[in-house]
């Protein structure tokens, strides 16, 4: 039996995890972010229908007039689609002012927030446990004369478990002794601290004293063991993993969505509700409206995670998805891409104009290759999107020979002075120099150029008759520049492009494979 099938026959992991995502609660006390009512109700409803997750927690009782709004009109979505009970809302034990607060909005379920350890309850609350205890059971009573559901965070419950279990004991004895009174208990990892070990500890603990209990956990990332600790508690016989999109969350954050679900799923056999398809499309949606920018390698749904650089990846994909694990990029609506650059290799780039529907000879293949590498090498991101215009630049008018060759050339610009250019060529081993103003910084060069031909060549420099610029999709700031320049030279007329990340750059190169046609005619 393999890895996978002993940890999905271990006999405490249960046969369905529910997720439950509380992005719009926790996750909205990452520094800085504040949803507004309406892309609250946007997400709330992206993550209940699309993304599937069981539950979502929506928010904190009485924050604010804002946040009202916000409860009141997801919990009208939800009580429209059938869905009121799979919303949740937090709520403190304060003489029933939160479980009034939930159910005016809409709320079916309160997850009330009780002391999970002794430190807490006397230092915070001042109250010794009994005093607690008693005010716990009062406000669960009236949630229930309102016909809530009422589930139960103990907060600070790593601590608790570590410093007073006796405490969490005493807590837990008094509140499960009323059947159906809490319908789940949530355990939190409130600071961050356990790691996995601990975490099997302290639920084998609890179960072993309440083994017919629904246990949620609620990890926090501050030790970067968010989702170790929460495959842990599955392992131990969680039924229930709290997560947000993401991974947001105060401090550190909280365990990401995504990366708990794949891992559930292809370590562990277990069962949950996601639709693993529409992770991107959440995660897109929330980084628009958090403005917390997702790493672009964030397991699943960062930008660059289903991108192979190495060429020899690529050649290995070729023959037998060498490089290919069971986190296909299709299961989540998206497609592996081989990066363009300095370390593709010509399978990388046969990978890619594969897709593009683009044939090329070994030898067109072998250009492009160059040209690919040439600009890796000035760190620019080369994309798929720019691939047929390097094609295009490698293969159409690619002169046989450079009889006229650029040496050097300094542009410049200034507020209230014309553009200038100094420009330094070779034309058939010979070198020139000139310099010239002109209406921008290629006009300026161009004429140079024409003062060269003219005055130690006796040529006539081609005229311009068209230029025109494009830029590959994607909207990059880098983005490579094409340059189309058409040319009168006698009755003849020349199309030549050229291919940069600066506008000016991509124009002289398309300026100096005109003069290179033309001087490969003249010397035939």
């Amino acid at each position: 039996m393999g890895t996978a099938e002993q940890m999905s026959s271990y006999k405490r992991i249960q046969p369905f995890i529910e997720i439950m995502d509380c992005t719009l609660r926790d996750g909205e006390q990452t520094s800085g972010v504040s949803f507004l009512p309406h892309e609250k109700l946007l997400i709330a409803k992206t993550l209940l229908t699309d993304v599937h997750v069981d539950r979502i927690e929506v928010a904190s009782a009485r924050v604010s007039e804002g946040e009202r709004e916000a409860v009141k009109m997801i919990c009208r979505y939800a009580r429209q689609h059938g869905m009121e009970r799979r919303v949740e809302v937090l709520g403190f034990v304060d003489g029933g002012e939160s479980v009034r607060w939930i159910h005016e909005c809409g709320g079916r379920v309160i997850n009330l927030l009780a002391k999970g350890s002794l430190r807490h309850c006397q230092t915070q609350l001042k109250k010794d446990p009994e005093e607690h205890i008693a005010d716990i059971q009062r406000t669960i009573d009236y949630a229930h004369q309102l016909g809530m559901d009422v589930n139960l965070y103990l907060e600070d419950w790593s601590n608790g478990m570590r410093e007073s279990p006796q405490y969490v004991y005493q807590l837990m004895d008094a509140l499960t002794g009323q059947p159906g009174h809490v319908k789940r208990f949530m355990l939190p990892d409130t600071l961050g601290i356990m790691h996995p070990l601990q975490c099997v500890e302290f639920f084998r603990k609890m179960l072993k004293r309440y083994p017919d209990t629904h246990f949620d956990f609620h990890a926090h990332n501050d030790y970067d063991l968010a989702v170790s600790n929460s495959l842990a508690a599955v392992l131990s016989g969680a039924r229930g993993l709290h997560v947000t999109v993401n991974g947001l969350g105060e401090r550190c954050g909280n365990a990401p969505l995504a990366s708990v679900q794949v891992i559930l799923k292809d370590k562990f056999n277990a069962k949950t509700s996601i639709n693993e398809s529409m992770l991107e499309a959440v995660s897109r949606l929330v980084e628009g409206y958090s403005g917390i920018a997702v790493a672009p390698n964030q397991p699943v749904v960062g930008e660059n995670v289903f991108t192979q650089v190495a060429g020899v990846h690529a050649d290995g994909d070729n023959k037998d998805n060498l490089y290919c694990n069971a986190l296909a990029p299709e299961r989540f609506g998206r497609k592996r891409e081989y990066a363009l650059g300095k370390n593709s290799g010509r399978a990388n780039i046969a990978k890619n104009l594969q897709e593009l529907g683009l044939e090329l000879t070994p030898e067109q293949q072998r250009r492009v290759t160059r040209r690919i590498t040439e600009l890796g090498d000035k760190k620019e991101i080369v994309t798929q999107d720019d691939l047929p215009y390097i094609v295009a630049d490698v293969l159409k008018h690619d002169a046989p020979e450079d009889r006229v060759r650029l040496v050097s050339y300094v542009v410049s610009t200034a507020y209230g002075l014309k553009p200038g250019a100094n420009v330094k060529v070779e034309i058939n081993g010979r070198q020139y120099e000139a310099g010239a103003t002109g209406d921008g910084q290629y006009d300026a060069f161009v004429k140079a150029l024409r003062f060269i031909y003219k005055k130690y060549l006796n040529r006539t420099f081609p005229i311009l008759a068209n230029y025109q610029v494009s830029i590959p999709p994607g909207g990059r700031t880098d983005a490579l520049v094409q340059t189309v320049i058409t040319w009168h030279h006698g009755d003849t007329l020349l199309r030549t492009r050229g291919l940069d990340a600066d506008q000016t750059e991509a124009a002289i190169k398309a300026t100096f494979k005109m003069l290179n046609i033309i001087e490969n005619e003249i010397t035939k």
